[in-house]
């Protein structure tokens, strides 16, 4: 039984202000989701590697830099790019000021992930060794950081190309004991390139490229178990790619800005809607959802100016103002590929046929 005495005071000594890094060291999970060893692909050590790519990804997307090279030796990750690089007098802050950066500037970064000034702090301040390397125009800016405190600076010229480059170790007293899993980067790198036509990955000497974008993931995820040609749409601000397979239930990869989306979200709800609504307006049908998606298998990509994620680890996007324009334009040009490829739609409508078929003789034994 608690006494008086035994009870601890509430005062204003007992309230605690942290600084943002004694925050996120002391709360890592509100910043990377969860901790982990390496032994799943949505441990922290994980994260941390996208939160520095994503900054590349970004350039990219603006229209920067179309290469990054990206090492792995050890426990320690080496990323390069070449980009614009971070204006040489911000390269302290832009690493280790929490809601620092120019990716508040829509003029500066229309199409990012990184939104929140959070990503490279996180990876800064979860790190035992921290290094960022700017260079523009000749010119370059180097911070070295232990555990996100500042420990050296230098600057100088270089002849090196403009652009990026971080290294870091993470943490041990954060994480444990960890190793780096290659097959899970891999799958990863893939994605990044699927995404960015374009754009070229080289990871410990292994090159990763797209020249088909969508069309090529849903190609290799689904290879020879397709039963008709991939039905494949693109325009500025959207990319989707779907079949048929004779696979149970229905499967999606989802992304925004380059972000995968492994809980979905509003864009692809309506890309499951857009699908539902091309076929019956195709076919003047009124097939059920349920026949349409059953083995189904579909990938879309976004661009999203002011993304709104669920978490900071960005699983599932939550912009309700997406659902009506990915709807209709999905609708649209399902509608009008299938019109244009009877062969395709054809088959598409012998599968969804099928599986109405099966459904109604199962609700008869039942």
């Amino acid at each position: 039984m608690n006494t008086t005495s035994d009870k601890i005071d509430y005062d204003e000594s007992t309230i605690t202000t942290l600084s943002s890094l004694e925050h996120i060291r002391l709360r890592s999970g509100m910043y990377i989701g969860r901790l982990g060893n390496g032994t799943h692909p949505d441990d922290g050590i994980y994260v941390l590697v996208k939160e520095v790519i994503d900054n590349s990804i970004d350039e990219f997307i603006m229209g920067y830099g179309n290469k990054i090279n990206i090492k792995l030796e050890e426990n320690e990750v080496i990323v390069r790019d070449y980009g614009r690089g971070i204006p040489l007098g911000k390269v302290v802050d832009c690493v280790s000021k929490i809601n620092t950066g120019a990716k508040y500037n829509t003029d500066v970064f229309q199409f990012t992930v990184g939104l929140n000034g959070v990503g490279t702090k996180a990876v800064n301040a979860l790190s035992s060794s921290f290094m960022v390397k700017s260079i523009r125009d000749g010119n370059y800016v180097a911070a070295y950081f232990e555990k996100g405190v500042l420990i050296n600076k230098e600057e100088g010229t270089t002849e090196e190309k403009n652009g990026t480059i971080t290294k870091f170790i993470p943490d041990e007293v954060i994480f444990g004991e960890y190793l780096y899993n290659n097959s899970f980067l891999t799958k990863r790198f893939w994605y990044y390139v699927y995404l960015n036509i374009g754009l070229e990955i080289k990871f410990n000497g292994e090159k990763f490229s797209s020249k088909k974008g969508l069309f090529d993931l849903l190609e290799k995820e689904v290879g020879e178990e397709k039963i008709y040609d991939q039905i494949y749409y693109k325009s500025d601000k959207l990319e989707f790619s779907f079949t048929h397979t004779n696979s149970y239930g229905e499967n999606y990869l989802s992304f925004v800005n380059g972000q995968h989306t492994t809980d979905g979200g509003t864009h692809q709800s309506a890309f499951r809607e857009g699908i539902l609504r091309g076929i019956n307006d195709y076919s003047k049908k009124d097939f059920q959802g349920a026949d349409i998606r059953e083995g189904l298998f579909g990938t879309i990509a976004i661009k999203v100016q002011d993304p709104i994620f669920e978490s900071q680890t960005k699983n599932k996007l939550g912009n309700n103002e997406v659902k009506s324009p990915i709807i209709q334009e999905v609708k649209t040009a399902v509608e009008d590929f299938l019109h244009k490829h009877k062969e395709t739609a054809d088959r598409l409508l012998d599968k969804i046929v099928f599986n109405e078929k099966v459904r109604k003789e199962l609700q008869n034994v039942k």
